[in-house]
This record gives structure tokens, C-alpha cells and sequence, in this order.
């Protein structure tokens, strides 16, 4: 036990402050409280005038009824309640409990014979002591809790020093706005004063939620604003919709007052609001992606108690796999990762927040053969998830070659071990920039979904791809990227007006990856459900307003032009291919055909040869052949060198300039 000091003032902990609430002692409470109930119930139905005979008859029922109603509290659960936390909707608890020990006792009354009256209770005795004794044990847990917050906010207040407490507004008169608002009233350091809730429910206008007024709407949030002299406004919304918290937030930028944010209820594991939690509205509040819903009892099945490998398990995605993997307890995880602060990174971090889970950090290059077959020789991995890989798109238009040797051998390495591993599943992270692929890096996924699809004809493996778009806050994505020029007070730089692209989540595109493999029977290719389109342009005004700028004022947009690869917007879905609906509502199926496997073991061998001799112009043309869907540019400059090239070959070969000329 801890204590500390603050302008010579011994400020307590809580189990220093409590000890008399300590459980041993709370269960001697009950027990006196019982005991008094059952003894009074007997003073009431004699009329406080109790005859000898049945004051005996009383003392000696007294342990046997005080047992009966302790053993019924312990078996409902009644001990497990978190007494700080106890409130009206756990009364359950103690309503069967006392029907419990009722019914046993009624039931001993009418059934023991005559012999045993000295041992048979009186039935208004037995109504009596229940009411009484299961009315007293909740109302002392309640009153335990009442003084504990007393003392509670007294040492929050003694503990830490006094600010000034800043006035706010609540938007959201419901379940999230009244568990927050309890929480800072019932705490003396909040720093907040609470002047009232707002709410578009007119129907709730005029009533009050622990004792503060619902004072109006949104629409009133200029006037109550300007005459209350708010200082915050606080989002507390049940269900957040990106269009309202968008319409609010800019409602309080005009009237220039601070915008914050309490997480919806799904986002809080415990059900509590803490105040460390009320943070400003970020980016992904105004897109208001929709909690994922997740079939828990399959992902269980699919990842409890295994192997499960993680590839790129630094990277954004990777990262979030692995902790979103750990949830289901599988018997070992595998970090493989080539960048070793990243792995150190992640590995440090799930041995403080998993310390339970057997992680093996594991430095590997996937395009490494001999490396990647040792980890599946020693670990013997059953699931795979498949997330390293080159993403940028602008550097793989300049390394082209590099892009097939991670996106697509390193891939069919990693698949093909798992096939002859006997892995249950292998799941490649694919993006939408493979269909219809205007850049090498989207081409190179495309190929990468085609040998995955091709391995599945060869292995009892089931192999699958998952497709989806932008990831808010992934390395190298444009959130970052605007943060950081808005930080130096540069002007955002945007390559078209019109570019739009889908948006999730990292927590949201993960946690798809693992229900898709778990839905998946082999051979797919999944397309998430990646809601409308964002113009990348509102992106970065949004951006500039919640850093308290004006965009175009404060902070310039200027559009550079499309980069070489880049498509104006992205695409879900390959023409004329539909989609299938699975079982989740955010999940499809793209009607897709594989390719023949030796089909793709003649394409592979041609795209080794071109990397073998770093030909970035064949790899581009291998690219076209291949895929006909694809429209790989071929950059000017490049087609130069190439007929240069061309022309001397010919020329050393002995044919006429005439024919070398291109």
C-alpha cells in the first residue's frame, strides 16, 4: 500500500482509506445484517412483545435461515459484483437470491412434519426476514459505494492541484453522455464544470440526467454558447454518425469554441467513460465508420489454441493483426518482420499488454527461401496471415523490380510453404489497387491473388485474398503525411481536386482480415465493404480545421498533379466480375476465376527471368501481357533508353540500321 504527499497532507490510497470495505469484513456485515433482519422480522410479528418460547424457537433458526439466505447470495453471484461499480441494475443479483432462499424456506414449512416446529419458520417471518435481510446486504453495498466516492473525489482533490475548471456543453443526453457526466461529477479533478446537455431529441428537452438540464438542441448551440460562456463543447453521442459529428464540429468552429469527444460505448471494453478517454475529434470520428460486427464464437474456432504466423507483423496492418489475434488466445503468435526496431517495437508492446501470449519475434525476409523454411519447419504454423509487402505506389513505379520480387515471389514463397506445411489457412492482405492496375505496385498484388488462387488447386491449404482500400494513419498514407505538413506550417499538398479513395480504419480493416479468413472455404477473393468515397481535398480541409486553422487561410491546399501510376478513383471491383454477399454484412466474395496453375508457374518463370536481369521496361510490358486489364504506362524517357538499347543489340548482331531503328 501506497501513499502520497502533497503540501504536507498524507492523502491516502483507497485501500488504505477502506480497509473496513475489504471483503472479509463486508462478509461479517452481511451476516450481522441478516442476522438482525431475521430477529427483528420475529420482534414485528409479535408486536415487539416476543415470548420465551418463540425467542428460543428464534435463536435456534437463526443460523440455519442466516446460512440459507448466504449460501443463495453466493451461489447467484452476488460476491462477484464489483462493489465500487454496483448499481440498480444489478438488484437482479439480489432478487434471486432472496426468491431462492424463499422458496426453500416455504417449502421446509410445509412439507417438514409437526415434530420439527421448533425448526419450522413462520411464513410472515420468512417474507419478512427476506425483504429486510436482501433489502439490507444491497443497501449496505450501495452506501459502501456512496462513501467511497465521497472520499474518492475529497483525495482527487487533495491530491492534485486545483485548475481552473473550464465550463462545457454535452451533446448527447443518452446512455454515453450520462455514464460520462457521472463520472466527472462524482470526481473532484476534472477540471470541468458541466453547464448542461443539448440533445436533438426535442422530447428530452427540459428534463435533467444526474441532475444536470437538457437545455436545447445543437441548433442552440451558438446562443447557449455566447450566453453561458462555454469554454468546450463535449460530444457524447450513443451511436456516432460521421455526418453529425461533422455538422457539430463545424457548428463550434464558427462560433470558435473547443470541440471534444467522448469514445461510443463499443469502443469501452469496461462500460466506463473515463475522463482520460474524452479526447478532440479526429479524422476518423468525422468518416463515422461503423463499429465491425464479429462472428467471435468462429474467430475463436478459427484461431484459439493455434500457430498462427503473422508476416510484415510491424507494419500498420501487421501490427494490428497481431493484436487483434492475441484476443483469441492462440497457443503461439509469430512476429516475422525484416525491420528489427519495428519488430522490437511491436514485441515490447504485446509482452506488456499480452503477457500471457507465447510471442516469438522472428527477423525474416520473406522473399528469403531458406530463412522462411526453417520458421515453418521449427513452428508448424496453422493460420497465416500474409501483410508484409511494398505498398507505396510511386516508389514501386521506380523500382519496379522490387515490387515483383516482394509482392509476388515473396508471397508465393510464404504461400507455397504453407501448403507444404499443411497450414489450415494462408490469408493475403490485398488492397483495390489491384483491380484494373494502373501502377506496378497494384499489378504486383494482382499477380500475387492469381499464385494464391493458383496454390489453392495444389494444397489442402485453403488460401484466400482480402481487398480493401486506404487505411486512416497507415505509414506512408496521406493522414500522416498532412499531419506532418500542417505541424511545420506547410501548405498540404494534393495531387488532384477531384481524387477521392476509400477509407477504414487500421482496427477495422484488421479485424475483416481474421473474419474473412475464418468465413473462408478456399480459392476467394474478398472485398470489404469500404462505405462511400472520400475526396482526398475534404480530407485535408477536415484535417486543417481540427488543428485549429482555417484551410486556404492558415493553411494553404495545393494540388501538384497526378503522380506516374496513380488513378484520379479506386476501384472495388473488376468489371463485370459482381460480388457475392457472405454471412457478414461487410465482407463480399469477388466472382473472380483463377488462373490454370501452370498458366501461373510459365508466368512466375517470366517475370523471374526480367527481375534476374533487373528489366524494369520487360517486367512493365510481362505486366500488360499478363494481365489484360492492367494499363501500365511505360515512361517516355524509359521507352528512349529501350529503343537505344534495342537499336545497339541489333546493330552488334550484324542486322542493317534500317531495321534497328524503332
Amino acid at each position: 500500500m501506497n501513499s502520497f504527499s502533497n503540501d504536507n497532507l498524507t492523502v491516502l490510497t483507497p485501500e488504505e482509506r477502506f480497509w473496513f470495505l475489504r471483503r472479509p469484513v463486508q462478509l461479517i456485515l452481511d451476516l450481522l445484517v441478516l442476522s438482525i433482519a431475521f430477529l427483528f422480522s420475529y420482534l414485528l410479528r409479535f408486536d415487539f412483545h416476543l415470548p420465551e418460547y418463540y425467542l428460543n424457537n428464534a435463536l435456534d433458526q437463526l443460523p440455519f435461515v442466516v446460512l440459507v439466505q448466504f449460501t443463495a447470495l453466493f451461489l447467484v453471484g452476488g460476491y462477484a459484483l464489483i462493489w465500487r461499480y454496483v448499481s440498480l441494475e444489478d438488484v437482479k443479483f439480489f432478487l434471486r437470491a432472496a426468491v431462492a432462499s424463499a422458496v426453500f424456506l416455504l417449502v421446509g414449512r410445509l412439507l417438514l412434519p409437526a415434530s420439527f416446529e421448533r425448526w419450522l419458520v413462520p411464513v410472515s417471518v420468512t417474507l419478512m426476514t427476506t425483504i429486510l435481510g436482501f433489502g439490507g446486504v444491497f443497501g449496505l453495498r450501495m452506501l459502501r459505494r456512496s462513501v467511497y466516492e465521497v472520499y474518492e473525489k475529497r483525495g482527487h482533490a487533495l491530491g492534485r492541484k486545483q485548475t481552473k475548471r473550464q465550463t462545457a456543453l454535452f451533446v448527447g443526453a443518452g446512455r454515453t453522455g450520462s455514464i460520462a457526466v457521472k463520472e466527472i461529477l462524482k470526481r473532484g479533478d476534472s477540471g470541468l464544470e458541466i453547464k448542461g446537455f443539448v440533445d436533438d431529441d426535442r422530447q428530452k428537452r427540459g428534463g435533467s440526467v444526474n441532475g444536470i438540464k437538457v437545455l436545447g438542441t445543437t441548433h442552440d448551440l451558438p446562443r447557449l454558447v455566447e450566453e453561458m460562456r462555454i469554454n468546450q463543447v463535449i460530444l457524447a453521442l450513443d451511436r456516432t454518425s460521421g455526418k453529425d459529428v461533422r455538422r457539430i464540429t463545424e457548428i463550434c468552429q464558427e462560433i470558435g469554441v473547443k470541440t471534444r469527444i467522448v469514445p461510443s460505448l463499443h469502443e469501452i471494453v469496461d462500460g466506463q467513460v473515463q475522463l482520460e478517454r474524452i479526447r478532440d475529434v479526429q479524422i476518423e470520428d468525422l468518416l463515422g465508420r461503423e463499429p465491425v460486427a464479429l462472428d467471435t464464437e468462429g474467430l475463436s474456432e478459427f484461431l484459439t489454441g493455434k500457430v498462427v504466423m503473422v508476416t510484415g507483423a510491424g507494419g500498420s496492418i501487421g501490427s494490428e493483426l497481431v493484436r487483434q489475434v492475441c484476443e483469441f488466445k492462440p497457443a503461439k503468435l509469430l512476429l516475422v518482420e525484416r525491420a528489427e526496431f519495428n519488430l522490437f517495437e511491436i514485441d515490447r508492446e504485446l509482452k506488456q499488454t499480452f503477457p500471457e501470449i507465447n510471442c516469438a519475434a522472428l527477423i525474416a525476409d520473406t522473399s528469403d527461401k531458406a530463412r522462411m523454411n526453417e520458421v515453418f519447419d521449427e513452428f508448424r504454423p496453422a493460420v497465416v496471415f500474409h501483410a508484409a509487402a511494398h505498398k507505396h505506389v510511386p516508389l514501386m513505379e521506380q523500382n519496379p523490380c522490387e515490387a515483383i520480387k516482394n509482392n509476388v515471389f515473396a508471397t508465393e514463397i510464404v504461400a507455397r510453404l504453407a501448403g507444404q506445411f499443411n497450414a489450415e489457412a494462408f490469408v493475403l492482405v490485398s488492397t483495390d489497387k489491384a483491380v484494373n492496375p494502373t501502377s506496378v505496385m497494384g499489378a504486383s498484388k494482382r499477380l500475387a491473388e492469381l499464385a494464391v488462387q493458383s496454390l489453392n488447386q495444389q494444397f489442402n491449404t485453403r488460401y484466400m485474398a482480402v481487398r480493401f482500400g486506404n487505411v486512416l494513419g497507415s505509414t506512408g498514407s496521406v493522414v500522416p503525411l498532412f499531419r506532418e505538413q500542417i505541424r511545420k506550417g506547410e501548405p498540404i499538398t494534393v495531387t488532384h481536386r477531384d481524387m477521392t479513395r476509400y477509407f477504414m480504419t487500421i482496427p477495422e480493416a484488421s479485424q475483416l482480415v481474421l473474419q474473412a479468413g475464418a468465413i473462408g472455404k478456399g480459392g476467394e477473393i474478398f472485398i470489404l465493404d469500404m462505405g462511400e468515397p472520400v475526396r482526398i481535398v475534404q480530407l485535408a480541409e477536415d484535417l486543417v480545421r481540427l488543428s485549429g486553422f482555417q484551410p486556404y487561410e492558415d493553411i494553404d491546399i495545393v494540388f501538384t498533379g497526378m503522380r506516374p501510376g496513380e488513378k484520379l478513383f479506386e476501384e472495388l471491383e473488376i468489371s463485370g466480375e459482381g460480388l457475392v454477399r457472405t454471412q457478414h454484412a461487410k465482407i463480399f466474395i469477388g466472382k473472380i476465376a483463377p488462373a490454370a496453375p501452370a498458366a501461373v508457374k510459365q508466368m512466375l518463370a517470366r517475370f523471374d527471368a526480367a527481375v534476374t536481369r533487373a528489366d524494369a521496361i520487360e517486367i512493365r510490358a510481362l505486366l500488360n501481357e499478363f494481365l489484360p486489364e492492367a494499363r501500365i504506362e511505360i515512361p517516355k524517357e524509359t521507352q528512349k533508353e529501350f529503343a537505344s538499347d534495342l537499336k545497339k543489340t541489333v546493330l552488334r548482331e550484324g542486322g542493317d540500321e534500317a531495321a534497328a531503328t524503332v
